[in-house]
């Protein structure tokens, strides 16, 4: 599904075309930290192939999805000593169906509008990790990765 003239930027960055701190890929699969994390280790799960929404991915590559999340949050709750890991499916900001990992420091890390009273919402500008943090981060969930059971 994925085509060399695909402007997407998850396609772009599953072809290496745009670079990615990679913390685990397959012939199926891309996981990246994101580069706007909500919390350190927040890693994003990508399709290789273009699949705009969630419910576009086969039910094959979605349970693939899941096995790397489930992978990822033993690894994150471990390595951040936080009871929870957060994994969610959005497509709200890029139209390619991919997952959200993140340990879970707060119980608001990841919430709803529907939660919050204010009417009006402010928000600052995303915190930006250097390259050398995100590039340590990546080397050690890598590393982690190829500890852990080789599946999905």
């Amino acid at each position: 599904m994925t085509s060399p003239s695909h402007p997407c930027l998850f396609c772009r960055i599953a072809r290496r075309e745009i670079p990615a701190h990679i913390v685990y890929e397959d012939d199926y699969l891309v996981a990246f930290l994101d580069n706007g994390p909500i919390r350190p280790g927040h890693v994003q799960i990508i399709p290789r192939d273009h699949y705009p929404t969630f419910d576009d991915l086969t039910a094959e590559l979605a349970s693939r999805i899941i096995v790397l999340g489930q992978r990822l949050a033993r690894i994150l709750k471990a390595s951040h000593k936080v009871s929870r890991a957060a994994f969610l499916f959005t497509g709200g900001d890029i139209a390619h169906a991919h997952a959200h990992v993140l340990p879970m420091v707060a119980a608001t890390d990841i919430t709803s509008r529907r939660y919050i009273a204010e009417e009006e919402i402010t928000f600052r500008p995303i915190p930006r990790p250097s390259e050398d943090e995100l590039r340590h981060v990546a080397f050690t969930l890598r590393e982690a990765l190829k500890g852990r059971e080789a599946a999905p």
